[in-house]
């Protein structure tokens, strides 16, 4: 009796103080183009120069980190986004694919808009995110300097963490480089969830503990008697 106890104690302890796995967070992933693939890039679009003729993706989508994220779907070939855009002195051409995700990584039910492409001509040394918003406004960040919204989109949220129990996934090939971090003016990774403030799982599972080692030992005096 005494062990089944001790078993009970153990299978509630370890049952309450098991984490709820999340599905990862919602948010806008930064690519480049390289040798026609896209990688995860390894600085965020404030920090990333790009050169005249390079291809950048963001994405927005839900992910656990940059080896399971979404990359950007449609044309991501130079010639197809810029061929139209001349070359000119002083500036630089960048192409931009931006991808708006799916109804199942969308906030609030909102309707994802396609996704377009559209080529930035920028100052030589201007960011992959001044390109972003010569092309994309209005974009949305937040104190930290996510990047929330691109073209408005979504209306509402930044980096949130979503719960294993939401259906979401991209169902694209994943990434298979690059940094765990999400897309920001300064590469931050995605905020983490807040403390809700309320009694941890660890606490009731103590409780539980406690109250079943005192039967125990109730028992286990009854019984020597």
């Amino acid at each position: 009796m005494l062990l089944a106890l001790l078993a009970a104690v153990t299978a509630v302890t370890t049952a309450a103080a098991a984490p709820a796995q999340a599905a990862g967070y919602r948010y806008w992933s930064f690519w480049d183009l390289t040798d026609g693939t896209w990688t995860y890039a390894n600085q965020g679009p404030s920090i990333a120069r790009p050169g005249d003729g390079d291809v950048q993706g963001f994405r927005f989508a839900v992910s656990e980190n940059s080896q399971d994220a979404a990359k950007p779907r449609g044309p991501h070939d130079f010639a197809a986004v810029c061929g139209a855009t001349d070359a000119r002195d002083g500036t630089k051409r960048v192409a931009l694919v931006v991808d708006f995700g799916t109804r199942a990584d969308a906030t609030g039910g909102e309707n994802p808009p396609a996704p377009r492409t559209a080529c930035a001509r920028v100052a030589e040394d201007a960011t992959s995110a001044e390109a972003l918003a010569s092309v994309a406004e209005p974009l949305r960040y937040d104190s930290n300097a996510l990047l929330c919204a691109i073209d408005g989109y979504p209306r509402t949220g930044c980096g949130e963490q979503v719960s294993g129990d939401t259906p979401a996934t991209s169902g694209d090939t994943p990434a298979t480089s690059g940094d765990p971090d999400a897309t920001s003016a300064d590469a931050a990774t995605p905020a983490a969830e807040a403390d809700s403030g309320g009694p941890s799982a660890g606490v009731y599972a103590g409780i539980a503990a406690v109250v079943l080692l005192a039967a125990a030992a109730v028992w286990q005096s009854r019984r020597r008697r």
